[in-house]
């Protein structure tokens, strides 16, 4: 699923639309999720965006973030228009040609300053909260 997050954020890209990757699990009770096998992560696979670990989960519970990954998409005002799936993937990658929810929502932003009425949930795992 990664591959297909920096597949849209680079074409996001080009229509204008920043990215932000903000990692709020607790590393300290799942190592993979360290700052350094994430940085190692983000070079490998030349993230488009800027890659910040939210070591006080404040930012996470700000946004009543639930799963990783949880998607927010906001307009040039800053107002929130897209909460949503990437896309019909689950813990497997769906079929290389299903809808790209995230991508088409962004779009949307991008053309008309509003979101889609219609988003489906993203799922992922949960977060790793603090204890």
């Amino acid at each position: 699923m990664i591959d297909r997050i920096v597949r849209d954020t680079h074409e996001l890209k080009l229509l204008g639309i920043g990215s932000i990757a903000i990692m709020s699990n607790d590393p300290s009770e799942y190592p993979e999720d360290s700052w350094d096998n994430m940085v190692k992560l983000a070079r490998e696979l030349d993230f488009p965006f800027p890659y910040v670990q939210d070591e006080s989960q404040v930012i996470a519970r700000a946004y009543d973030a639930v799963c990783t990954p949880d998607f927010f998409g906001f307009n040039g005002k800053l107002e929130l228009q897209y909460r949503g799936r990437l896309d019909e993937s689950r813990k497997e990658a769906a079929p290389a040609d299903v809808r790209r929810d995230l991508f088409e929502a962004m779009r949307e932003v991008a053309l008309t300053g509003q979101g889609p009425r219609t988003q489906i949930p993203g799922i992922g795992c949960s977060i790793k909260w603090r204890g």
